[in-house]
């Protein structure tokens, strides 16, 4: 396997967001930091606009999203979307998503609707035939494009979970993306956009691991390449990562933790992908098992881990604990509103809008209007 941490200037860039939900955003913000750090570097051959990404920036994706999102368990395949699936074939077999594609009911996704607000074709990355098929379908995709390079990015950073981490929720998706590039043989990178930021390893314990690390530095035009997602979205690490980007400093309260915000939380560190596999245990674990099925990954990784996330969400409720099945939207004046998300939120200096939308008995289709309610403008709610 060949692998390398610089990044060539190429006329595709493809990038696998490893995370699934809100991951697309982010990566979208990555993906403007890395073009602009190519357009920057003299000698670099070809056009290109710092705080945009590349004329063919492409981003498999995984249709994974939290159950108030999409209350079916587990990820969706392209069998749950219809609509028009234009270029099937210049992309491998792999469906473009678009602004008309539609989940099948009851399944939700906010995928094309990212669609029409991400400067970056979103394609749908399968992993339900397990992990031969999903390389398969990485290999494919990456020689249809004729992308010499493939680009995974984590928010957050539990792409380089040991698996023993006592905040870790959701070990599955990232392992899958490691274990399968390494399978596809593809010349590849990870990249860990603002670590820590997904609440699922401390800061501190990431920068360890990423101490040998290179590191980017996005600009706030580059966070700007999301602003229009982040307006609506209810991703928090890709929140916390633009607000971060933006200067955000402080604590964060988030619907489940309090986060820290720091120099570090605005950045994007690069590895190699054998160093990544190195740190992940259940990635390793994958490669050695092969897994036929999504069911089967997600059994030998909650052997690993004791988290198994088909199941967390098989049994969970149809309706999250504490929100509401219709709300009509804010009941409170703007003074009201913030009174009660700063006594929810006495430690924090920031909130993220799913938090806020959750404290006022909304839920985060809502964001919008609440941004409207209380004259809020940015990736966070400013509480102090």
């Amino acid at each position: 396997m060949t692998d390398r941490t610089t990044d060539p200037h190429e006329a595709v860039d493809l990038y696998l967001a490893a995370g699934g939900g809100g991951d697309p955003v982010g990566t979208t913000i990555t993906a403007a930091a890395l073009a602009g750090a190519t357009a920057r570097t003299p000698g670099t051959p070809g056009p290109r606009t710092p705080g945009t990404p590349g004329a063919r920036t492409l981003v498999a994706t995984y249709a994974w999203e939290r159950p108030e999102v999409d209350p079916t368990p587990g990820p969706l395949g392209a069998a749950h979307f219809t609509g028009p699936a234009p270029e099937d074939r210049a992309y491998g077999g792999t469906l473009l998503l678009t602004p008309e594609s539609r989940p099948v009911p009851p399944a939700g996704s906010t995928l094309p609707r990212l669609a029409a607000d991400l400067p970056a074709r979103l394609l749908l990355l399968d992993p339900c035939q397990g992990l031969a098929a999903m390389a398969a379908q990485i290999r494919r995709l990456a020689d249809a494009v004729g992308a010499r390079h493939v680009r995974i990015v984590d928010m957050g950073g539990d792409i380089l979970a040991h698996g023993d981490e006592d905040t870790l929720c959701s070990p599955l998706v990232d392992a899958l993306a490691v274990a399968a590039c390494t399978l596809a043989d593809v010349d590849a990178t990870v990249y860990v956009a603002g670590p820590g930021t997904d609440g699922e390893i401390p800061q501190h314990v990431l920068l360890d691991r990423l101490a040998d690390a290179r590191h980017h530095t996005p600009t706030a035009r580059d966070a700007d390449t999301a602003a229009t997602a982040l307006a609506w979205h209810p991703s928090e690490a890709s929140a916390l990562f633009a607000a971060a980007v933006h200067g955000a400093r402080g604590t964060v309260r988030t619907a489940d933790r309090l986060i820290p915000l720091t120099d570090a939380s605005a950045r994007v560190y690069a590895l190699g992908l054998d160093e990544a596999l190195a740190l992940n245990t259940v990635a390793r674990h994958l490669l050695d098992a092969r897994p036929d099925t999504l069911d089967e990954a997600a059994d030998l990784s909650a052997r690993l881990t004791g988290i198994h996330e088909l199941e967390r969400e098989r049994r969970a409720p149809a309706d999250p604990p504490g929100l509401p099945v219709a709300s009509p939207g804010p009941r409170h004046t703007a003074e009201e509103a913030m009174a009660l998300i700063r006594e929810r939120a006495p430690e924090a200096a920031h909130a993220t809008y799913r938090f806020a939308a959750r404290t006022l008995g909304l839920d985060w289709h809502h964001i919008p209007a609440l941004r409207t309610l209380l004259d809020a403008d940015g990736p966070l709610l400013t509480l102090s």
